[in-house]
């Protein structure tokens, strides 16, 4: 009882307390985008924020969800009250090569949970982006902090050492890591070679 307590909580400070949503943790960061794509996993609380927050760009949202391998029930529900998508695979996402500025993922991409597709999907995204583009990572991470919080539920999410993986095979850098509360982590990734 204790720690589910806790754990909404947690969930709590995170998803209404703190900056998470206001998106206001990037102005630091020097965004700039002009084309501007979100991709979700069947549940997106976050292109309308983004709309919000970026006006003039343009905004396309996308959905990788596949029910046969990313197998969270609570996503195929949320799926259906999201509808105004563009539905994607992992492995091809149909959009010219060097064309998008920032790819925003936000508590999205864990949901890959097999590492070669995660990889596959990493590239897919390296290869549309810009070549001083952006791809924004916010995760929770399997670190100490989440498992206070969600105790056996952290194995959900991946940890930082896998996160690194993913992007070094993908030819990606973690141009900037932001701890937008102990429990959420956003990396600001660039391609490789790249100057900022």
């Amino acid at each position: 009882m204790t720690t589910t307590i806790i754990s909404l909580l947690v969930s709590f400070y995170i998803y209404d307390l703190s900056d998470l949503y206001t998106f206001n943790w990037l102005n630091k960061s020097h965004i700039n985008p002009a084309k501007i794509i979100n991709i979700n996993a069947g549940f997106d609380e976050t292109s309308a924020l983004l709309k919000e927050k970026y006006p003039n760009e343009n905004l396309q949202v996308f959905d990788f969800y596949d029910a046969e391998r990313h197998t969270e029930v609570s996503i195929k529900r949320a799926r259906a009250a999201y509808p105004n998508t563009i539905n994607i695979t992992t492995s091809a996402i149909p959009l010219s090569n060097d064309t998008i500025d920032i790819i925003f993922l936000i508590l999205a991409a864990h949901e890959i949970r097999n590492d070669v597709e995660r990889g596959a999907f990493f590239n897919e995204l390296k290869r549309i982006m810009a070549p001083a583009g952006k791809i924004i990572v916010t995760e929770h991470l399997r670190d100490l902090p989440n498992f206070l919080a969600y105790t056996i539920g952290f194995f959900h999410f991946h940890s930082r050492s896998t996160w690194q993986k993913t992007f070094a095979q993908a030819g990606i850098i973690i141009n900037e890591e932001i701890k937008i509360t102990p429990f959420i982590t956003t990396f600001i990734l660039q391609k490789n070679g790249t100057t900022t």
